[in-house]
């Protein structure tokens, strides 16, 4: 009878996780997309843009980074009221509200335009992130998470992959009725935001109990094992929302966070003129396609490292060596060394890969000690403070670069942040408490 029964759960088990990661993850995996699209393509239209409105290397690292201060100010409200009023009506009102920014974004005239609109850009996508992390946790168990993020954050591969040959092109040959292209690749990649936040309002269930692809008893067996889980994470501690904003593991996180965000936006927003700057023959498609080669290594390898870090329950150790390798690379582009495109490319993928690999183990960890309200809390806390590290990133390139005028000092500048951010999470200290699932941190 034992047997049977085992059998049976093992058989709801396999189907409840299959349908979740076929019909939740790609839905948020596909807003995301869009969000990526439309918070990096300002490296893109950089192309053209910076010489049209007059903008130099350091003005560009602030346009690129003051979308942070955006995100920042608003991003744990945000997530207190996802929780509150509901992923589906909350999630649906970001992709609306930063759609609309991002086509105004096409239509200003001087760098502060730009500025302000970058800035609000940040304020109408904050909390989005945290967001999808807090909701995934209300449908997967900690032991299927880093997997699962991992598959969510390959859509930033996934959007880099599609938005780099895609803005190359719009660049080069949409010049619709002489407004410059730069301008239609920000308004045509805002456009998808507003419809797939229409379409999240009427499709993307709130929790289990709203999920109609689910059975009654593959809802009842979620909820049992997230209700467990939660129950287990609060016979350890019983942890407040603003305890978790004072909480030294939640700052530890932080601290790893910020320099990690500081070399990987460094890359996203810097990566296209720098492979510009290494030929003067290529067109915008060229380097559209050479920089979709870096996201298309790092999506195997981020999917391979979510995988492992699951099957072994172990998080620091695969984040933090993805991170040394991804600093390695950043180091020797900063050489004279990486001045050849069969050079520059392949250490572009060992950024791309470390960098993205670093996300999965690393979102798993907030959720091992957090749950409902001060995961909302911790979680935003955690990717506000580590995104000012986006802006320091794009800017410190652009300072260095005008300073001395070469990119090395900043790519070493971000090299290190990424080594930084290893030894920190490295040393992040193992939890003492029985983990939920009996494994390790």
């Amino acid at each position: 009878m034992a047997t049977a029964i085992d059998t049976g759960t093992t058989a709801i088990e396999a189907g409840t996780i299959r349908k979740l990661r076929t019909r939740i993850v790609p839905f948020v995996f596909v807003l995301f997309v869009i969000a990526v699209l439309d918070r990096n393509n300002i490296g893109f239209a950089a192309l053209t843009m910076n010489r049209e409105l007059a903008i130099t290397s350091q003005q560009y690292g602030f346009v690129a980074g003051i979308f942070f201060f955006g995100y920042f100010i608003f991003e744990i409200p945000s997530n207190l009221l996802l929780h509150k009023m509901g992923a589906r009506v909350w999630i649906a009102r970001i992709l609306i509200s930063w759609g609309l920014v991002a086509i105004l974004t096409g239509f200003v005239r001087t760098s502060f335009h730009l500025y302000v609109l970058r800035f609000l850009l940040g304020a109408a996508e904050a909390g989005y992130f945290p967001g999808i992390m807090l909701y995934l946790t209300y449908w997967f168990r900690q032991r299927d998470l880093a997997h699962t993020v991992a598959l969510f954050l390959t859509a930033n591969a996934v959007a880099n992959i599609v938005g780099a040959p895609l803005s190359g092109v719009i660049l080069d040959h949409v010049h619709w009725f002489g407004v410059s292209s730069w301008r239609w690749l920000l308004i045509l990649q805002g456009i998808p935001a507003i419809l797939g936040g229409i379409s999240t309002y009427f499709l993307l269930p709130s929790r289990p109990a709203e999920a109609e692809f689910l059975t009654t008893e593959e809802k009842d067996w979620i909820t049992a094992e997230l209700t467990r889980e939660e129950q287990q994470k609060l016979a350890r501690r019983r942890i407040t929302a603003v305890q978790a904003l004072a909480h030294s593991r939640v700052w530890h996180l932080t601290a790893i966070y910020f320099p990690a965000l500081t070399g990987i936006y460094a890359m996203t927003f810097w990566m296209p003129q720098l492979i510009k700057a290494l030929s003067s023959r290529y067109s915008n498609t060229t380097v559209g396609v050479l920089v979709m080669i870096p996201y298309l290594s790092a999506l195997a390898v981020m999917t391979m490292v979510g995988r492992s870090s699951d099957r072994r329950l172990e998080r620091r150790y695969h984040g933090a060596i993805p991170l040394i390798a991804a600093a390695i690379a950043l180091v020797l582009l900063s050489t004279n060394t990486a001045s050849s495109v069969f050079v520059s490319v392949p250490l572009w993928c060992l950024v791309a890969s470390g960098a993205y690999s670093f996300w999965g183990p690393f979102w798993s960890l907030p959720s091992e000690f957090l749950t409902g309200f001060s995961a909302a809390a911790g979680i935003a806390l955690i990717n506000c403070f580590g995104n000012l590290g986006g802006f320091v990133g794009p800017y410190a390139i652009g300072a260095i670069s005008r300073k001395t005028g070469s990119f090395h000092g900043g790519l070493a500048f971000a090299g290190v942040s990424l080594l930084v951010s290893a030894v920190l999470l490295v040393a992040l200290p193992r939890r003492t408490e029985p983990h939920a699932t009996g494994g390790r941190p």
